[in-house]
């Protein structure tokens, strides 16, 4: 087996919770009374753009929330949505014990919003473990489509053999398999640690 040379991980999920999924949009419906069913088909229809950075965040609200009066306003969304964000248990710790190893190119691979994603970045000290963020923010693709892998794969230089993709989500994983990369589904972060290391990662 080729030696692992690159660690391309999800966010939310693996590392933090979710961003904007399912429970925590119906925490934000649930904390200012939302008419569900409205919010979450509006939803639906601006997710992508929001994910490949064609909407901005507040642009979102308005569209979704911000489409009638409120008695509240769009600073207090984004604070509420901003602190829904939580380090998950010990996987900021291994990452970070696999940083300071040095052995491999770290970079995260994820779906999420571009203030939202810098708002993860910033709050939780990614930018000490990660050396790139191949965020469908940037990249203009999201996951499971297979050009956002191949984008991370052509930028970082790297061969697919070489490489292990991280992710909480089946789909995603069996895209990123199909190219060629080593996957893990992420459970908890005893068990990523020990799957890495049946992969030859050392640190």
């Amino acid at each position: 087996m080729p030696k692992i040379s690159a660690v391309f991980s999800d966010v939310g999920g693996v590392l933090l919770t979710n961003g904007l999924d399912h429970g925590q949009r119906a925490q934000l419906v649930a904390k200012f009374g939302l008419d569900g069913a409205d919010f979450e088909g509006r939803h639906q229809m601006l997710s992508s753009a929001l994910d490949a950075g064609q909407i901005d965040l507040d642009q979102y609200l308005d569209r979704t929330i911000f489409c009638r009066p409120r008695t509240f306003d769009k600073q207090e969304v984004r604070d509420f949505i901003y602190a829904l964000s939580q380090a998950l248990p010990g996987s900021l710790a291994l990452i970070g014990r696999i940083a300071k190893a040095g052995r491999v190119f770290l970079a995260t691979l994820n779906n999420e919003s571009r203030e939202l994603n810098l708002h993860r970045i910033e709050t939780f000290g990614l930018r000490n473990y990660f050396s790139a963020f191949f965020s469908s923010c940037y990249l203009g693709v999201s996951k499971p489509h297979r050009e956002i892998y191949q984008l991370a794969l052509d930028i970082s230089q790297r061969q697919a053999e070489e490489c292990v993709f991280i992710d909480d989500r089946p789909l995603n994983l069996e895209c990123a398999r199909q190219l060629g990369l080593h996957t893990i589904q992420f459970l908890s972060a005893p068990q990523l640690e020990n799957d890495l290391r049946l992969l030859g990662l050392e640190f």
